[in-house]
């Protein structure tokens, strides 16, 4: 598996020279994702902003998802993160997206959602829309870690054709 570090680094050259800018709407890894992206110098070139919603509240006063929404799915669910991520793109200068929202853990899960469920939604201003929900394993470091590989990856891999 390529470091978050690495993997970072590929994607702002993807990004870069497919000339797209990201956004991120993150919960459970807490600005993960825009950090492991900012890490990377020049990354200003192709990365806009972070809303990090780890609230209800935060997510529908930052991003328009809707309560209707969150309380007939839960905040760890695929119609939130679309919501997220469509609202990242609507809230920014951004042509490309990615949200997170999860249970990292150690409590907070529940036999419907164990801790290490995390949603995914990606997005970009072309139409382009891919959703998922995996099941990372180990600890609340770990799931997150895990869950920011994921979400750089696909983009990466979105990039990549």
């Amino acid at each position: 598996m390529q470091s978050i570090q690495n993997l970072s680094h590929t994607l702002g050259q993807q990004l870069l020279q497919a000339q797209q800018v990201l956004v991120t709407a993150e919960s459970c890894t807490g600005g993960g994702v825009a950090s492991a992206i900012t890490d990377i110098a020049g990354s200003s070139q192709w990365f806009d902003r972070a809303f990090v919603t780890y609230t209800n509240e935060a997510k529908q006063e930052m991003i328009g998802v809707k309560a209707a929404t969150l309380d007939a799915y839960g905040a760890v669910s695929e119609p939130v993160v679309i919501e997220m991520v469509q609202g990242a793109l609507n809230n920014s200068h951004g042509t490309v997206a990615v949200s997170i929202s999860g249970i990292a853990g150690p409590g907070g899960g529940s036999e419907e959602k164990p801790v290490g469920t995390v949603c995914f939604a990606w997005a970009d201003k072309s139409g382009w829309l891919e959703v998922s929900t995996e099941h990372f394993s180990g600890d609340r470091a770990k799931v997150r870690l895990q869950a920011i590989h994921h979400a750089l990856s696909v983009i990466s891999q979105h990039l990549a054709g």
